[in-house]
């Protein structure tokens, strides 16, 4: 599974999509559970209406890094302060090899 978070942009063929962090947690979860590989999270920062299910992206990596659950991610915010966020993140937990 490829996993689309945004609450914005169209989902790319091939992906599943998510507007929210919790509506991702969900789809991480029940993919885990159903024994489906978690190929990439593509991911944008700020989640606009979508923020109150959830916080923003940062609190999915959080989660992500909390349960030792280290999937490839890519990036596709255009909030630079977010995305600096997030590469610090990744670049701690997931190591440079994500950023």
């Amino acid at each position: 599974m490829k996993l689309w978070l945004d609450d914005l942009r169209p989902v790319p063929y091939g992906y599943e999509g998510a507007r929210s962090v919790n509506e991702a947690k969900q789809l991480i979860l029940e993919a885990e559970h159903n024994g489906i590989e978690i190929e990439a999270l593509d991911l944008d920062h700020d989640l606009g209406d979508y923020a109150d299910q959830g916080g923003d992206v940062i609190r999915l990596l959080d989660w992500l890094a909390e349960r030792e659950t280290f999937y490839p991610v890519e990036i596709h915010t255009a909030n630079p302060v977010g995305r600096a966020n997030m590469e610090r993140i990744l670049a701690r937990y997931w190591g440079e090899q994500y950023w």
